[in-house]
């Protein structure tokens, strides 16, 4: 559409399913997304990793079959709400106790070592120990 507008993409190398980028960039367009590579690299959970890689397989499964509209009907892909996952698991009891503790602290009047003793009860609520 745009004359100046250029498609280009960053050459890769996959080798035993990781993926190294060689930093070259070459015209056109990428085969298919490194999105799960560039998550593991980021050093994401690895049930994260897994169930993506899960849901991928599934997706490139149901899109090589004719009926390329069967990837609405996937619900492993879909949540409550909608097609987005979460990558945090919002209910969780650990994750709602370290949110109230920092809703809860008056960061703009703390000591700097009142706010490292914050840090060390929120890492207690997290690790659920006691520190050294």
């Amino acid at each position: 559409t745009y004359e100046r507008v250029k498609n280009f993409n960053v050459q890769v190398k996959e080798i035993n399913n990781k993926v190294v980028f060689l930093r070259k960039l070459t015209p056109g367009g990428s085969e298919h997304s490194f999105g799960i590579h560039v998550a593991k690299m980021a050093g994401m959970p690895r049930s994260i990793i897994d169930r993506a890689t899960k849901i991928l397989k599934q997706l490139e499964k149901e899109h090589s079959g004719s009926d390329k509209d069967n990837l609405k009907n996937i619900d492993s892909v879909n949540n409550a709400n909608g097609y987005q996952l979460s990558i945090f698991q919002l209910d969780d009891p650990v994750l709602k106790s370290v949110r109230d503790e920092i809703a809860n602290t008056d960061i703009d009047n703390l000591t700097p070592i009142e706010a490292l003793n914050k840090l060390y009860e929120i890492k207690k609520i997290v690790t659920g120990k006691e520190n050294n």
